[in-house]
């Protein structure tokens, strides 16, 4: 059984400072996925926390049920795990996972609910039109808004990766007071100027956007350099 916020890394815990994912029920979960191995793959540190309502979703989108008794071997499953589903797609190690903590949603005493716990901030990605209004209203109703809230009070960079449409007015004006607030509002939304050619290429773009807001170098997808029809896979057709 793997206690809940284990950390195996061997480095110094005065200087860890992890990015803190929060994962929300919407749908979105091959985003949570990306954005979580891209940080991996750049050496970042990673504070977990998974909803409630998440759980549902990623046994409906994936199959695979995240328990706290199992949670890394959970995550493993799910981080190799393409955006269509094929397992073993990503390569994901014990080493690759030896610096993510896992903390309850529930768990309203765990380590990030604090602003003397040091992190860069925060990832919540996907987040529902749910989550948004309670961050928005500071409900903290669980560690997952809790730390949201925290992450503003201490004017930490917080990127808020709204999955919904359409935005009804109320949650647009949550929107509008987390960006007052001065949270990142980041929503799913793939473009296709990178020629994508696999679903994986739509999330991966999402998600290179999630780590570019939290200046964190990847690799995700191609930039825009200016040159149209860059994305194209072929040949312009002639004019007639």
């Amino acid at each position: 059984m793997e206690p809940p916020h284990s950390n195996t890394s061997n480095q110094d815990p005065g200087r860890r400072r992890p990015w803190v994912v929060g994962i929300s029920g919407a749908s979105g979960t091959p985003y949570a996925a990306s954005v979580l191995r891209g940080l991996l793959a750049a050496g970042e540190a990673v504070d977990l926390i998974v909803s409630r309502a998440s759980r549902l979703t990623l046994m409906d989108e994936t199959g695979i049920a995240f328990r706290d008794a199992h949670w890394r071997s959970d995550l493993r499953e799910w981080l190799a795990l393409g955006a269509d589903g094929k397992p073993g797609t990503f390569p994901v190690t014990e080493d690759r996972l030896a610096d993510v903590r896992y903390w309850p949603a529930g768990d309203l005493a765990a380590g990030p609910s604090s602003g003397s716990y040091p992190v860069k901030g925060m990832l919540i990605v996907p987040a529902s039109t749910a989550c948004v209004a309670g961050v928005a209203l500071g409900l903290s109703k669980d560690l997952l808004q809790r730390v949201a809230s925290v992450t503003l009070k201490e004017r930490r960079r917080l990127v808020v990766t709204v999955r919904e449409t359409p935005l009804n007015g109320p949650t647009l004006k949550h929107l509008v007071a987390l960006d007052e607030a001065g949270a990142v509002v980041l929503p799913a939304s793939p473009a296709f100027y990178a020629g994508a050619t696999h679903i994986q290429d739509l999330v991966d773009f999402v998600a290179g956007r999630v780590l570019d807001a939290a200046e964190v170098p990847h690799g995700l997808y191609r930039r825009w350099e200016g040159e149209l029809r860059g994305g194209s896979k072929g040949e312009a057709p002639e004019a007639s």
